[in-house]
Parts: structure tokens; sequence; C-alpha cells
């Protein structure tokens, strides 16, 4: 089938790192062919300028931490047994369901980081244009028996996701993540929140064991994203050479350091602990306290990180039930309160940061000539006003060149 060339024109363009006037977008395909701007002497006069419409295009966000396998139907149910309880085969299309979610609310590339065959069947038929989706990548997590990514689950429950208890079993689950076509490894080096019986303090595998998963993971050339929670934590993955920090909460100022020269980026995952910490949505006592204990040490080491330059991007820990797929863009302008930015560095953050942040940096998160077809056309310019950054700002969501979401503007 021969592929349409779309444009549009006469919108404000900001390209993921700069804005650029009035111009025109024109792509074919999944294949941005062309981005042209009214230069900035005649933009300054010209009727093009002043008769703009009120339209904007930026690129589509990315959000670096999701988890797609949460229910996507519109009952309510116990977020805990509804995987356990409902067939692989079924859940592949709530996960495919909740990449959709994202797409239509401006999310058009998502990283899962605790994915395995479900979540890959969801990227290959998107890839393939079987189905029509966002991007997708997937982490597979490499944890320890009893650890964070294991305390989901019953302990006498028979269908578990494979854990790893020594530095061979590290290097083997990482090779059968890699066999089955991964793009990344996930792993933890404290407790967690949701994760029951735990503590955020606890220590998750041993140094040798996350050596080794790092050691075969960057052989493998797939990058390694790692869970923390805790100061502790966050110098294990740092020390071990990690290639991202998820959530960060203990950061201080003596790892500012480390995280500069190797420009690592962390994943703030703001909104969740506030919504568990206030019981916005029912949870256990336990996971109350220990989101508001997270919530208290945060508030005490972000704002100086992100005024220092610690690389944040966007993470939301969205799985349809505390951050629902559609919620990324309150957390971008939660990120700029928290860390005092300007709109443009917060935008930057969910955009074209964020894909170098997942390797991605040449497809996504830009506006440019070969560059992928994903963008949002809003009302406002955001970038000089991040409060501009809202759901119901949106016009049209591109993905892969296919409008998703409402009409281009004429």
């Amino acid at each position: 089938m021969t592929e349409i060339s779309q444009r549009i024109e006469g919108i404000s363009l900001w390209d993921g790192t700069a804005a650029h006037g009035i111009g025109s977008l024109s792509w074919t395909g999944d294949r941005i062919d062309a981005v042209e701007t009214v230069n900035d002497a005649r933009a300054t006069d010209s009727d093009a300028a002043t008769t703009a419409s009120e339209y904007s295009v930026i690129p589509g966000l990315i959000d670096t931490h999701v988890h797609l396998g949460g229910y996507a139907g519109p009952d309510k149910v116990d977020w805990v047994s509804w995987p356990l309880m409902t067939p692989w085969e079924e859940q592949v299309f709530h996960i495919a369901a909740n990449a959709h979610q994202a797409a239509r609310n401006g999310v058009t590339t998502l990283r899962d980081l605790a994915g395995d065959g479900r979540q890959l069947a969801v990227k290959r038929a998107f890839d393939q244009g079987i189905q029509q989706g966002p991007r997708i990548l997937v982490h597979g997590p490499v944890g320890m028996t009893a650890g964070h990514g294991d305390l989901f689950i019953p302990p006498h429950y028979p269908h578990r996701t494979p854990t790893a208890d020594s530095p061979d079993e590290c290097r083997k689950l990482v090779r059968e993540y890699a066999r089955a076509g991964v793009d990344g490894i996930k792993i933890f080096t404290s407790g967690g929140v949701l994760s029951t019986g735990d503590k955020v303090g606890w220590r998750n595998q041993t140094t040798a064991e996350i050596e080794t998963t790092l050691d075969e993971a960057h052989a493998l050339g797939l990058k390694v994203a790692a869970h923390s929670h805790s100061t502790e934590g966050n110098q294990i993955a740092l020390d071990a050479g990690v290639d991202s920090l998820e959530h960060g909460t203990g950061i201080t100022e003596e790892q500012w350091p480390a995280l500069f020269e190797r420009n690592i980026s962390v994943a703030p995952t703001l909104m969740i602990n506030d919504v568990i910490a206030e019981a916005r949505i029912p949870v256990s006592a336990e996971a109350q306290e220990k989101a508001q204990a997270v919530v208290v040490e945060r508030n005490t080491n972000f704002a100086a990180a992100g005024r220092a330059g610690v690389r944040f991007v966007l993470g939301t820990d969205a799985n349809g039930i505390f951050v629902k797929f559609g919620d990324q863009m309150e957390e971008v302008r939660l990120m700029a309160e928290m860390f005092g930015w300007s709109a443009e560095r917060a935008l930057q953050s969910a955009t074209s940061d964020a894909a170098d942040a997942v390797g991605l940096a040449d497809k996504v998160g830009t506006l440019a000539a070969g560059w992928g077809a994903d963008f949002v056309v809003l009302k406002g310019r955001p970038w000089e006003d991040i409060t501009q950054l809202r759901t119901e700002n949106i016009v049209a969501v591109v993905s892969r060149g296919v409008v998703v979401f409402g009409e281009l503007p004429q």
C-alpha cells in the first residue's frame, strides 16, 4: 500500500530542544520528511507570525518507566490479584489497551520496566504493523527470591516471575531475556513501597550478583535500569555501573558527581508516591507508611539535585491504577515545580532527553527530518508555560505517522 504524504502548516514548532517560530511539518508514514520554519527576521513582522493559529506541535512524550500489565477495563478490580487470576493470553489485550490509552494522551514511547513475553508480544505486533500502537521498550527484571520484584506474588502461588539467587543464575536469566528479545534489564538495589513484607532499606541481591548481571547485560548490549529508594541502594547501583536510576529517592549531594560524570538519568516517579502516601487509592497501611517515608526523604533531596543539574527524566511508574496512562503531562508539571525548572527544561525531560536516556535519541523525541513521526498538537505553547501541558489541551496525537486521537488542524 502506498503511503500518503501529510502536512500541517502555520503552526508553532518546538522540536524537542528549542522553539522555531511558525512553520510546517510534513511526514510520510512513520518518517518526518521536513520541518520548515519562518526565519527569525521574517517571523517578527510577517502575517504568518501575527495571524498564527493558537496551536503548537511538540514531539510525542516518552515515559521511561511504566508497567503496562495492569487491568485496562472500566470496572474496579484488585490490582494485586487480577494479574494472578487472569490468563496471560487475555492480559496481552490489556497491555495493548494501556499502551493505546497512553498514546491517545500524547505518550508515544513507553519503556516497561518489568516485562516478559506478554509485553514483548505487544511490542512486536506494534513494530510489525500487525496492529497500530506506540513504541514500546521492554526490560526484563532480574531480582532475588523475597526481593522487591518477587514480593507482589503470594508465597504459594505456583506461577512466579523468575528470580536469580546466585551470580550464575543472574547471568543465565539475563541471557534468557536477551534470547527473548528484550531491550534491557532491570535490577533492584533496595526494597520497595508496594511490595508486601519488605522494607525500603532492605538489600536486594549481593554485590557479586548485581555485578554479574551488569557484566552480562552490557556484554549483550542491554541497558540496565536500577530500582532504588535508598541512599545505599543508589550507591550500589552507581558503583555497579547502571545506566539509569529508577526512583532514586535517597540521592545525596555526595552522589551528584557520579551522576554528572556518567550523565545517568533518574526517573523520579513523583506522583505515584504522593498517591500512595495519601492513600488516594486504597492501599495497605504498610504501603502507605513506606510511601510517606519515601516522600519525606525525596522532598529533602530532590529539589537541590534538580537545581544542580541531576538528569531527571520523565518516568512515572504508571500502571493504570495509581498513575493512569494519561497522567504523564501532570507528572511533567510536578517535575517543573519540584526542581524549579523552566518550562522548556521540563519539556525536554519528557522528549529529547528521555529519548536519549532510553537509547532512542536518533528515532524519537525530536522533530526533524528522518526521525519517527510521533508528535502532539496542542493549544498553547507549553515550552513557555508548562501549565499549558495538559491533556485537555491536546488537539491531535500522531503515533508512527497515524492520527490516534483528535483531528489535525486545517
